[in-house]
């Protein structure tokens, strides 16, 4: 039978060599983007420690001590937990259940490794706009992730093309059109977002 989650299990930020192990708790240092979904929100947030009872994300948006939040490390691979401490853009989250820690990191890997893997993306319904040689015309993004972007367009983007691309967040980025089937496309962007920029999807909200 698993033990409940100790209160001071992630009661702390987890740095260096000292940290490895806590009331008997082994932490993994882990550096990967989940998306983490909260009441009426949802935002990519970097994971930086994970153990069996709980993990440390990065985050500057305001986060309260008990707040819940559901964190997934993968399409696959989903958490969820309450905040139990939060600090100068980090944050401790004990987990409802507990982990095998190092089976999770290995089917994440494993996933990482696998065709098709794509980066955290975050589910959007915005207006933006592209600029090519031709003009600029509206499109409506679908998802975001810090390097690329889906979207629904009139069928005049061809795959290669080079864009302009403004979001309504004021945010611009120059992209090019890696695929496009019918009215659907994705944009590769040649300078990713910044993590912060995607902490919260209401930024994105038009």
């Amino acid at each position: 039978m698993k033990k409940p989650i100790a209160a001071n299990a992630v009661s702390q930020p987890v740095a260096g060599a000292d940290a490895d192990r806590r009331g008997g708790d082994r932490y993994r240092t882990v550096w990967r983007i989940a998306k983490v979904t909260r009441d009426g929100d949802v935002g990519l947030w970097r994971v930086r420690n994970m153990s069996d009872r709980g993990m440390m994300l990065a985050a500057d948006v305001p986060v309260a001590v008990g707040e819940k939040l559901e964190i997934a490390l993968s399409d696959a691979v989903v958490v969820r937990g309450k905040v139990v401490w939060s600090e100068g853009g980090r944050l401790g989250v004990e987990f409802d259940r507990e982990v095998d820690v190092a089976d999770v990191l290995k089917q994440l890997a494993a996933e990482q490794r696998a065709s098709g893997y794509r980066q955290p993306r975050l589910p959007v319904h915005t207006r933006a706009k592209v600029t090519t040689e031709e003009g600029t015309s509206d499109i409506e993004l679908v998802d975001l992730s810090q390097s690329g972007a889906g979207f629904v367009h009139d069928g005049a983007l061809e795959v290669g093309k080079e864009v302009d691309l403004a979001l309504a967040s004021g945010i611009h980025r120059k992209a090019i059109v890696r695929w496009a089937r019918g009215t659907r496309g994705g944009l590769w962007l040649t300078q990713p977002l910044d993590r912060a920029d995607l902490e919260s999807i209401r930024r994105f909200q038009s």
